[in-house]
């Protein structure tokens, strides 16, 4: 019985993974999507993102299954409690990636948004693809010092979405007021994306260390 439950403790974490890659692929082609009004890759993104859904909720059963089957204590509790943590955040980055796919849908054949942002959007869209891909390694080697890199990411993408508003705000701004929504939304799908991520991986050194992780203000 105890191999067993091992077993399905390795495939809580295999789906994590699995989970986590297409969430992986679905940013990289959304942010591509909206930094170049590609509007296929945004309807690949917005079609796909069912996947994540269907993968999040097979994941939930089976974690739930183990919990009412095999009643884990201490360190196999942690896991199965934290897989369904970390689901729900890769679904939420999942949902997040599509928002930001639909804005490049709604706006093509013109750009999401006006030049003067363009480069600051870009360099938050390459921060999340870059999270995204350490939070799939970090998902498979539970290296603490891939979560710290996560965080680092996210501070400089936090220090962008300011920017952001920063520049809306500003006497200086040209844009028409769906500009500024646009903008507006989509620093903020940005960011919230980093942020979900930064929760997983202080979920991972939680179980990496037995150590809490302070959460963010």
């Amino acid at each position: 019985m105890r191999e067993v439950f091992q077993q399905e403790l390795r495939e809580v974490q295999d789906r994590l993974v699995e989970m986590s890659t297409l969430v992986e692929f679905s940013i990289d082609n959304a942010t591509r999507a909206f930094n170049e009004s590609d509007v296929s890759l945004a309807e690949k993104v917005i079609a796909g993102d069912s996947r994540i859904d269907s993968a999040a909720k097979s994941l939930d059963e089976l974690a739930i299954d183990i919990l009412a089957r095999q009643q884990p204590v201490a360190r196999d509790l942690r896991i199965v409690v934290s897989a369904l943590r970390i689901s729900a955040s890769l679904e939420r980055m999942g949902d997040l990636a599509e928002h930001i796919a639909q804005l490049a849908r709604y706006r093509f054949p013109e750009k999401v948004i006006p030049k003067s942002l363009r480069s600051t959007f870009h360099e938050m869209g390459t921060l999340d693809v870059a999270i995204a891909k350490k939070l799939t390694e970090l998902l498979k080697s539970e290296d603490v010092k891939l979560a710290e890199e996560i965080r680092n990411e996210d501070d400089r993408i936090d220090e962008l979405h300011v920017s952001v508003f920063d520049a809306v705000l500003g006497e200086t701004w040209k844009g028409a007021a769906v500009d500024t929504v646009d903008a507006t939304l989509a620093s903020r799908y940005h960011e919230r994306f980093a942020d979900h991520a930064v929760t997983i991986a202080k979920n991972i050194q939680y179980l990496a260390t037995g150590n809490l992780v302070g959460s963010d203000s």
